[in-house]
């Protein structure tokens, strides 16, 4: 009887210690959130990209040609310079990409970056029961148009996704702030 007493114990702290904790937002988080929405003004600096691994990006990682403590699916982006600047219907953005290239418009001498400096078009905005956001519209860079899909969350982390004709998607997670920062 001691035994199972034990066991259902020792189940019941597994079960109980392995259950998520649940990040609790307050209003002021919110709000802050919230106004940088409405005034369609932010600008956000990434931490990480994680591209789609793929083949490639592992016989790079398998060659010892990333650096340490980057992946074929995560690269830390750590004093690089990056951003996404969103102002009112103007996009700018210098984001390096890691990642396949499937198509290229010719050897211009141009770099492989995601850089938009232009306009937007259907930018729409979705709040989430989370009281995050999600954000989508097109942009331009260089030659080639991309899908942008930005998640905005109350405590100002961000995740950027980017899907081009011509490349494999990329993803960057980070963190949002106001462009008067």
């Amino acid at each position: 009887m001691k035994r199972h007493t034990f066991i259902l114990f020792f189940v019941a702290i597994v079960v109980w210690s392995c259950s998520s904790t649940k990040k609790v937002v307050t209003p002021q988080q919110i709000q802050v959130l919230d106004d940088l929405v409405e005034r369609q003004s932010f600008i956000i600096v990434s931490d990480w990209a994680l591209p789609q691994s793929t083949g490639s990006l592992m016989a790079l990682q398998n060659a010892g040609l990333l650096a340490a403590g980057d992946s074929a699916n995560s690269i830390n982006l750590i004093g690089n310079a990056n951003e996404l600047k969103v102002n009112k219907n103007v996009v700018f953005s210098k984001l390096p990409y890691f990642g396949e290239v499937q198509s290229t418009t010719g050897y211009n001498g141009s770099n492989n970056s995601i850089s938009f400096d232009g306009n937007m078009e259907g930018y729409r905005v979705t709040k989430n029961e989370n009281s995050s956001y999600t954000i989508r519209f097109d942009a331009r860079s260089h030659s080639e148009r991309f899908d942008v899909i930005i998640h905005l969350f109350p405590d100002l982390k961000s995740e950027i996704i980017l899907k081009g004709a011509k490349r494999f998607p990329i993803r960057y997670t980070g963190v949002v702030s106001s462009v008067s920062e």
